[in-house]
């Protein structure tokens, strides 16, 4: 095993302690033994860790913890500290990202088929094993991200999880060429998504709650903002929900043209109304779910992402303030990505 000398023994981190609402704490600080990568896994040292609504839900318990007291984060970005037995492709000092999806079974006939998103036996960062809010990280070399030696970490964070979530959402929402996007939501996922689509000749309509979003989107080129409630001001092609409000789909729905497609970008939903089927559903308009992603998808954003020069707009919050940083994601006050750096 190749090891930087500088590796540490100990480090510090975040982990989520008894699930609850964010103001009652469910995150603690915590003091580890530095993990030592296993064969085809990296040990990064952390450079900065997006925080991501599914770390929110983490906390909170709407998604079911799979192991006590998992450090969360999915969004990493660090430098190689150390190799296990058998990685070939990352070497210490090399830039690396680690992403949500974190291995899968690899012969299934979902994994055979180039749909390794829906694996039955998928594993997840910060979920099934401990992730970046910490110092230090351990990452497989498989399903990690040769990312640019040359940007400041803090904006390649949010590419890796909102960025490709919110390009895979934009994919399922199978917007024609040139055609009317609607975006329920503006958050990290969502400023990230509307510029791939209006680098593709998109018309987008961005539609949230909150006033700081908005105007982002304007910013950005959207052709309109507007409440999250708010009728779009045209027929949609297309529209991509990634507000956790079950309450908007039938708005978005009843937005869309014929024929028209709602993607749900979430891992969480509150419960949806009961549909009229002639208002939200006739005309085949279709409603579609996101689930994680593939690999593929990750290499596609990135590469795009790198092409198109997306702007990634973060509100960085030091380390030690993380639990700072979901509570200002619950209430909406972070404008962009939140991003947690060290110090």
């Amino acid at each position: 095993m190749a090891v930087s000398a500088s590796t540490p023994a100990t480090h510090s981190g975040w982990a989520v302690g008894t699930p609850g609402p964010i103001d009652a704490g469910p995150l603690e600080r915590v003091r580890r033994e530095t993990p030592a990568p296993g064969p085809g896994e990296l040990l990064l040292r952390v450079e900065a860790c997006g925080v991501c609504r599914t770390d929110l839900h983490l906390a909170e318990g709407d998604l079911v913890p799979h192991r006590p007291s998992a450090i969360p984060g999915h969004e990493t970005v660090g430098r190689v500290e150390a190799v296990g037995e058998g990685v070939s492709l990352f070497r210490v000092g090399d830039r690396a990202g680690g992403a949500w999806l974190r291995g899968t079974c690899g012969s299934c006939a979902y994994c055979r088929a180039g749909r390794e998103n829906l694996c039955p036996r998928s594993i997840y960062t910060g979920w099934d094993a401990d992730g970046g809010f910490a110092e230090t990280a351990v990452v497989p070399e498989a399903f990690a991200y040769r990312l640019p030696e040359d940007r400041d970490p803090a904006l390649l964070a949010p590419l890796l999880c909102a960025g490709i979530i919110g390009f895979r959402a934009l994919r399922r929402s199978a917007l024609p060429e040139g055609g009317r996007l609607g975006i329920y939501g503006f958050g990290a996922s969502a400023h990230l998504a509307a510029q791939v689509a209006l680098a593709e000749g998109a018309t987008v309509h961005v539609l949230t709650r909150s006033a700081r979003a908005r105007a982002l989107a304007l910013e950005l080129g959207a052709a309109s903002a507007g409440g999250a409630y708010d009728r779009a001001p045209e027929p949609l092609d297309s529209a991509i929900l990634f507000a956790p409000v079950g309450d908007l789909v039938p708005v978005a729905l009843e937005a869309l043209d014929r024929s028209g497609t709602l993607a749900v970008a979430g891992i969480h939903l509150s419960d949806i109304p009961v549909l009229n089927y002639q208002r939200h559903l006739f005309q085949e308009r279709n409603l579609r779910s996101v689930t994680s992603n593939t690999r593929r998808d990750g290499r596609d954003f990135l590469n795009l992402a790198e092409r198109v020069g997306i702007r990634v707009t973060v509100s960085p919050y030091p380390l030690s303030r993380a639990d700072r940083a979901l509570a200002d994601l619950a209430a909406d006050r972070v404008n962009g990505a939140a991003v947690l750096v060290p110090g």
